[in-house]
């Protein structure tokens, strides 16, 4: 039956079936707060007076069996302005307590409190999920202070309601209670609720003042009035409580099992030299056949959807003359409709002689039916140790410093005696016992990419470090820059390097940096004896060192180095920026003619046009999996920023055939419906991935008469299912880094996967797609080898479409990767970057580092898409690589992604001019125009699209 408006009956009854007329889904989340709140029409929202009592402090109730509860609803007191509550088709602010109250509020007011305003119907409010926080049995005591503001004249009511939805038999609504309100005073709202059976979801909301009456709250409590002992029972809350039931076991073994083996509880072991490092008791997982067997509990209702949670486990292992293994924190998660996930939370290397702790974090973006955390890892027969075991809502991390760089010395190499101006190796030392000395005839010219980011620079002396006698790959020279050296800081390098004439075949020289005991990469080339060489890369240190030094190494034992014009400097991105801002106003932009007609001349004055371009037709896209779609918060931000889709595991074939013969498709099915009703395109990631380590135990194991049908029949099975629904796909995944497919069937087998994908899909582009083409920093997948590589098996027959660079990426330097794109633009393929992500523990810096990522590749002609690889905290591949956190704020790096989508839009607007033409210059896209003559007013939609002469587009007035 049809939602019916709350607050057009006077009386309503528990369990009453209703709906919203599909008006119940959430509004973007508003994260601000205002000094002066006011609603869209510019009226300030009316002051409140404090009514008696209306001060509640959790758990401060008059019935002892309440005395002690705790409140399930997070976020109570608004203190995070709306984080975890949403508005409901409506918007809403949160005015806080440390802003001047309208005049006319009771100084004891205290406290924030939310404003949900734009209401259009009586049952939009404020609303929060509250299923994993509720059980059937226990009756909840609900209290909160409301108000409203607005055109309202006498009293209205605000009511208190519970939307149930079950799977299968639809949506139920609870009504919890109501109160009468007036404007300008606050009122004490308070009712009861209980739940006979346990929905899949469970939303509390406020709902009931008329259509543009602003509904106020604050201050909301809901705890169970059942005994504390009955925690077990129903009444147990996340929030800072743990989640796990007798986490250290002085309660014996209660709520824990062994999954699929014995467990038993200890004081001590082995004649008391093991013994619990916290606590009386460890337990033990014994007599196990399996990795996978281990301690387990299950935290069905006690674990809440769309909350990061940390973790915190102390284990070691035991017997099985096993002293080391990994040990792991995992979570089974069963759907509703019995589908399975395993998330792995941490993992670290246990041995059998100390505890070691594991921590990592959790989210769940669905509604499960069960949820069971275990500990597992070790081979079978070694014992797992379990001391105790800690799950805890994840405190919000702070935003980062913005980080501080007093005198950056922008473009001033940190090198001394680089040119060996004085013919002396001053400033150098040998490391290891090889021997230095100074050469003539290196290049005068600066390598171009550090001209590129350096400008016009006097010519290099042509004198060159000479490295004989080294006896390790190691050896060559070397200096100490630690006091040079500036935290956050993104250095670029770049010098002339050249290897002996007797060397045999190509040798590996790299740029490299001791950063107290750690290696860092500044760059890598592979070189061949008897010409010179120019070497790139960069780095950035964030955390404080105590000693670094810069050497150069590589080459074999006996072979001699060379090394010319060592620069190491730090990179201006802002100058690079302005540069970039240039280039894409060239390459991706375009002018535009409205030329007008239908009037007489001189007929054109004051016809005023207004454009505003409504999408960039560039792809951006982003990574997704199938649990992400169950978040409603991460699917708003993916089809409303993005428009292209990969999706990260669910279509390669250890995905969507991890047994033989056993298909799992309806991932896959489920993400592409998704996409396709937001009309979002979709790449296919991959056919195959040509890395041995991540091919199934299966496939490995056939014969290679058995493995060319198993080819061929994955071939047949994806590309005949998803025909014409994939506009790309990566066909054999790192084929620089992994050569399975080709040991096993012959080099032509790569060629022939692609012909084979063409014939059985003619509309797909295929694409390449290996890492590390951009950085500099790997020379297995140099921008020569790639274009080598895509050469080979494009002589083979293989209709190779596109160039795909993954950008896993650190401290970038846009003229290295810009090097990387010059040389693969040659082949006149398209260039995509398919799996873009930067990481930075510093959200600033790595919302720096996406700018140049971005900027580089939308800057270069021909790149034609850039996919990141996710966005969302805890669903990324490498850490500290988000742009959203994972209870939905967005931090640095994702405002700068949405900050240069806004500055990559056109707007404008001004008069026909005389010969009734309105000119422009837009990016490509869509556009809506406006145009107001003295007679009448209309709207018309253009789309810009690649062109080098002006477009011109006629329009009849």
């Amino acid at each position: 039956m049809r939602r019916v408006s709350a607050c057009c009956f006077t009386s309503l009854f528990s369990g009453i079936h209703r709906k919203h007329d599909n008006k119940n889904k959430h509004t973007q989340r508003t994260r601000k707060t205002m000094e002066n709140p006011t609603n869209n029409a510019g009226d300030q929202v009316e002051p409140l007076h404090e009514s008696k009592s209306s001060q509640i402090v959790e758990g401060n109730t008059n019935d002892s069996n309440r005395s002690h509860a705790r409140n399930i609803i997070l976020n109570h007191d608004f203190s995070e302005e709306l984080h975890l509550w949403h508005p409901n088709c409506c918007d809403g602010f949160v005015v806080s307590a440390k802003s001047d109250y309208p005049k006319g509020i009771s100084e004891n007011s205290g406290g924030n409190y939310a404003v949900v305003t734009n209401r259009k119907e009586c049952w939009q409010g404020l609303e929060q999920d509250i299923t994993a926080r509720v059980s059937p049995g226990s009756t909840y005591t609900v209290s909160a202070d409301v108000g409203v503001s607005g055109p309202l004249q006498g009293s209205t009511d605000v009511l208190a309601t519970l939307k149930l939805e079950y799977r299968g038999t639809g949506t139920s609504y609870l009504f919890i209670g109501r109160t009468s309100v007036s404007k300008e005073k606050w009122e004490k709202f308070e009712g009861t609720f209980s739940l006979s059976t346990m929905p899949d979801r469970a939303v509390f909301y406020f709902e009931g003042p008329p259509p543009e009456i602003d509904l106020l709250v604050k201050s909301v409590v809901i705890v169970c009035s059942c005994p504390s002992e009955s925690v077990s029972h129903g009444c147990f809350t996340a929030g800072d409580e743990n989640i796990i039931l007798n986490p250290r076991f002085e309660d014996g073994m209660n709520n824990w099992s062994g999954r699929g083996c014995k467990i038993v509880l200890h004081d001590s072991i082995a004649d008391g030299k093991v013994v619990p490092q916290s606590g009386k008791y460890f337990i033990s997982a014994t007599e196990r056949t399996q990795t996978w067997n281990g301690v387990q509990q299950e935290i069905t209702g006690r674990v809440q959807r769309k909350l990061a949670y940390d973790v915190t486990a102390v284990a070691r292992i035991f017997g099985n003359n096993v002293t080391s293994s990994d040990v792991r924190v995992t979570l089974w998660v069963q759907s509703p409709n019995h589908r399975d996930q395993y998330i792995g939370i941490a993992n670290a290397q246990a041995t059998d002689k100390d505890w070691v702790q594991l921590q990592g974090k959790f989210l769940l973006n669905g509604s499960p039916s069960r949820v069971v955390i275990y500990i597992e890892g070790p081979p079978s027969g070694t014992d797992i140790l379990l001391n105790s075991l800690i799950v805890k809502h994840a405190e919000k991390t702070p935003p980062s410093p913005l980080p501080v760089i007093e005198d950056p010395a922008f473009g001033v190499n940190i090198i001394e005696n680089s040119n060996l101006s004085d013919g002396s190796t001053n400033g150098w030392f040998p490391l290891g016992n090889c021997t230095l000395s100074v050469g003539t005839g290196s290049p005068h010219i600066f390598p171009p990419m550090a001209r590129d980011s350096l400008g016009v620079h006097e010519p290099l002396s042509g004198r060159y470090i000479l490295v004989t006698k080294r006896t390790q790959n190691w050896m060559g020279p070397a200096q100490m820059i630690t006091e040079k050296l500036k935290l956050f800081l993104t250095y670029q390098v770049s010098a002339w390097v050249r290897i002996g004439s007797g060397a045999s075949g190509q040798q590996n020289v790299n740029v490299a940096l001791g950063v107290d005991n750690q290696w860092v990469n500044g760059g890598q080339v592979d070189a061949n004896g008897g010409r010179w060489y120019e070497i790139g890369g960069s780095f950035r240190i964030e955390k404080q060192p105590s000693k670094v030094m810069v050497y150069i190494q590589g080459p074999a034992p006996g072979v001699d180095l060379m090394v010319a014009g060592l620069q190491i400097f730090p990179v201006d991105r802002q100058a690079r920026f302005r540069y970039l801002r240039r280039q894409i106003d060239k390459v991706r932009k375009r002018d535009v003619i409205l030329k007008f007609s239908g009037v007489d001349s001189g007929g054109f004055f004051d016809t005023f046009v207004k454009v505003i371009q409504t999408q960039n037709i560039f792809p951006f896209g982003t990574c997704i999996s199938r649990t992400n779609i169950d978040n409603e918060d991460f699917v708003e931000f993916f089809v409303k920023n993005f428009n292209w889709a990969v999706f990260g595991n669910e279509l390669k074939w250890y995905w969507t055939e991890p047994q033989q013969g056993n298909f799992n498709y309806q991932d896959a099915d489920e993400m592409l419906d998704l996409c396709k009703k937001q009309n979002i395109e979709t790449r296919g990631h991959c056919i195959f991935w040509e890395v041995e380590g991540v091919v199934q135990s299966w496939i490995r194991s056939l014969n290679n008469n058995d493995l060319t049908k198993a080819v061929q029949n994955r071939l047949t099975g994806l590309l005949s299912r998803y025909q014409g629904k994939f506009r790309h796909y990566d066909v054999n995944n790192e084929m620089l880094h992994g050569s399975f497919y080709q040991d096993r069937l012959g080099k032509e087998i790569r060629a022939n996967m692609f012909k084979t994908a063409h014939q059985l899909d003619p509309s797909a582009l295929l694409f390449v797609n290996d890492y590390h083409i951009e950085d500099g920093c790997d020379t297995r997948s140099s921008p020569d080898r790639y274009i080598q590589h895509v050469i080979d098996l494009q002589e083979q027959g293989a209709p190779v479409g596109g160039i795909g660079i993954q950008g896993h990426i650190d401290n970038p330097v846009g003229p290295v990767v810009c090097s990387a794109l010059d040389k693969l633009g040659i082949l006149g393929l398209p260039i995509w970057f398919t799996e873009l992500d930067v990481t930075s523990i510093n959200e600033h810096v790595r919302a720096d580092d996406l700018e140049v990522m971005l900027r580089e590749a939308f800057a270069h002609p021909a790149v034609e898409g850039i996919m990141l690889w996710g966005f969302w905290e805890l669903f990324m591949s490498r850490n500290n690589a988000h742009l959203v956190n994972a209870e939905g704020d967005i931090n640095e790096a994702g405002k700068r992604y949405l900050a240069l989508k806004r500055e990559w839009l056109s707007h404008t607007h001004g008069y026909v001019d005389d010969q009734g033409e309105f000119r422009f210059r837009g990016f490509h896209g869509t556009y809506h125009v406006d145009i107001v003559t003295e007679s009448k007013t209309f709207s018309k939609t253009i789309v810009v699209d690649k062109g080098e002469l002006p477009l011109v587009i006629s329009i009849d007035l």
